[in-house]
């Protein structure tokens, strides 16, 4: 049996076409799919538990998505087990392929590649996106595509999940590279912020989750964290076509780790969600 934990934060208008995808096609007793409602001030487990077996629902009124994950680590009972974000949609087929992914004895995780849904977006998100899926960051699935699966063997790799904002790079970093794949056959459709301000406020929030990892954890880091973008950003700049989306990319990236260092210097980082991709869920 196949167990996916998802958090759920306040996702009543997401969740349900999460489910709806995870289950749909699935065989009797192949999923258990938990749901961990930390902090919910909506409608989020009730519209869980409207999908009956195999979802499962957990309640807490601490908002962590650590404490979230924990707790969903706590009720499962087999593997191959699936961490995914309740705003991002993964079918049947693509759990299917993440769990023949763990087959093979030395890949402890796995991770699909992530498909973003731009059609609503702006013109300078659609140009931010377009520069990343030409870099290194986009190839690392752990890390972008909202999922990630590990085997009994990768997640006896550590504990608890800390108190951190990025548990995906906390998960990547505990794998040398030959032991992690992102498998290019298996998608999650992720749904990125629609206008410029809210995508720098969530790729600032990213960034201070790398800045947080390479502190706390810097030998780690370094040595799993995987290849940096910067060379493929100079040679993709040998193309005077892409100048002007790679200037909003370069500007998004800037301020967004401006706001990271400042948010790292001063007191516990408070981050306004993006709604505006959760609009029409």
């Amino acid at each position: 049996m196949i167990t996916i934990i998802i958090p759920a934060h306040n996702e009543s208008s997401t969740v349900g076409r999460t489910l709806q995808a995870i289950i749909g096609g699935a065989q009797p007793g192949e999923l258990d799919v938990i749901v961990v409602c930390n902090g919910c001030s909506d409608g989020t487990a009730a519209v869980a538990r409207s999908f009956g077996p195999p979802v499962r629902v957990i309640e807490t009124e601490i908002s962590a998505k650590s404490y979230a994950l924990n707790l969903g680590d706590a009720a499962a009972h087999s593997f191959p087990r699936i961490y995914a974000d309740a705003d991002v949609i993964i079918t049947i087929d693509t759990i299917r392929a993440l769990a023949r992914g763990l087959d093979h004895r030395k890949i402890l995780a796995v991770a699909p590649t992530a498909s973003y849904e731009l059609a609503d977006c702006s013109w300078t998100v659609r140009a931010y996106y377009e520069i990343r899926s030409l870099l290194p960051s986009a190839q690392e699935g752990i890390g972008g595509s909202g999922v990630y699966a590990l085997s009994a063997a990768g997640r006896g790799r550590f504990g608890e999940f800390p108190r951190l904002t990025a548990d995906d790079g906390y998960v990547r970093i505990q794998f040398q590279s030959d032991e992690r794949e992102t498998i290019t056959t298996a998608h999650s459709t992720v749904f990125p912020p629609r206008g410029l301000k809210h995508l720098i406020a969530t790729k600032a929030r990213a960034h201070y989750g790398s800045f947080e990892l390479n502190e706390r954890f810097p030998e780690t880091w370094r040595r799993n964290r995987g290849e940096s973008n910067h060379r493929s950003l100079v040679r993709l700049f040998r193309n005077p076509g892409l100048w002007p989306k790679l200037a909003i990319y370069c500007l998004v990236t800037v301020i967004a780790k401006r706001r990271a260092r400042k948010q790292l210097r001063g007191a516990a980082p408070q981050w306004q969600r993006d709604n505006t991709s959760r609009a029409t869920a």
